[in-house]
């Protein structure tokens, strides 16, 4: 029988991941066994205290075992922190230790959502594709300079670590894993069972882009605010670049260190932020809406608005907005 050890940090996490990831798995293992075979994990809670209180104290979780009652495991879950991610990494040291320990002696770990703020302490992300939150990506960045943060990606899939994005995506990064582990009939058994819908691969239809001003640049500041100032203009590069006296390879070259965005990038995300909340709260045509963001090409902005999204505009407004007209 494998092991499996989820996470149970200590202070003011997140509960839900935590709660879901033992769900699930604990199902799965059900159904396995239901089957006729033997149940595949040995499912833990393990922490570093043996009482951690959730939601100033509405909630107390009891890990079932201390992580140095665990000499080896196979997969190792870490759920999603809360939002003061430096205090939470600094009070879960032991615990980012002990990870970083395991997976040099074999196992494979699956961070949820802000969990990987706790997994990329530990050193094991650098180089590597990663996904979190859309929200704490600006404050992951700073802090994870050597992590390639891929924040439109749900799952990410890369020797043996696993993240995923935010929030409730958790699920689909759980699904993921049953059928890694188990077979895509528990895999399915498991969707139906809690209705999680299977193979989303991007979580981009639910970013609210407010552009990444966490640096300190401010030249490139003065560019951010000026693009959002012109959402109905169509803005160069090169006008951009000569309205702050840089040339144009040292402004794309300050502005993507510094955003982690080209300028053409960053401003079709401000236009397309734009775009989705016209589509979300107006009755406007996909032309109007169009015009409004700067463009006059429909197929140029239905290309640039999938690409953001994941999905057509018309398809988006669908979604998101019941009293828009079809």
């Amino acid at each position: 029988m494998q092991h499996l050890t989820i996470i149970v940090p200590d202070g003011q996490n997140n509960l839900s991941s935590i709660v879901g990831a033992y769900k699930i798995f604990t199902r799965a293992n059900a159904c396995w066994k239901e089957a006729g075979k033997k149940e595949l994990f040995k499912i833990q809670l393990a922490g570093l205290s043996k009482e951690v209180e959730f939601y100033e104290g509405l909630f107390t979780v009891h890990p079932h075992t201390h992580i140095s009652a665990i000499a080896k495991t196979n997969l190792i879950i870490i759920p999603s922190l809360n939002h003061n991610y430096q205090k939470a990494v600094k009070a879960n040291q032991l615990l980012i230790d002990w990870v970083e320990k395991q997976y040099k002696n074999g196992a494979e770990i699956a961070s949820i959502c802000t969990g990987a703020f706790m997994l990329a302490s530990s050193g094991l992300l650098d180089g590597k594709t990663c996904s979190t939150h859309w929200a704490a990506a600006d404050v992951f960045r700073t802090m994870f300079p050597k992590v390639h943060l891929q924040t439109d990606k749900l799952i990410t899939d890369e020797n043996g670590i696993y993240t995923n994005g935010g929030a409730y995506s958790f699920l689909n990064l759980m699904i993921y894993l049953v059928e890694k582990y188990y077979d895509r009939q528990t895999a399915i058994f498991c969707s139906k069972v809690f209705q999680i819908e299977m193979d989303r691969q991007s979580q981009s239809a639910f970013i609210i882009f407010k552009g990444q001003k966490l640096h300190g640049d401010e030249m490139v500041k003065k560019a951010q605010a000026y693009i959002e100032s012109k959402v109905d203009e169509k803005i160069s590069v090169e006008d951009l670049s000569s309205r702050f006296a840089v040339g144009r390879r040292t402004f794309d070259r300050r502005f993507i260190k510094a955003t982690g965005n080209t300028p053409v990038e960053y401003t079709q995300r401000v236009k397309i932020e734009s775009a989705k909340k016209a589509f979300e709260s107006t009755r406007k045509t996909i032309n109007e809406v169009m015009y409004e963001v700067g463009y006059s090409d429909v197929k140029a902005f239905r290309e640039v608005f999938r690409k953001i999204t994941g999905m057509p505009p018309l398809e988006y407004r669908g979604k998101y907005n019941k009293e828009a007209v079809v």
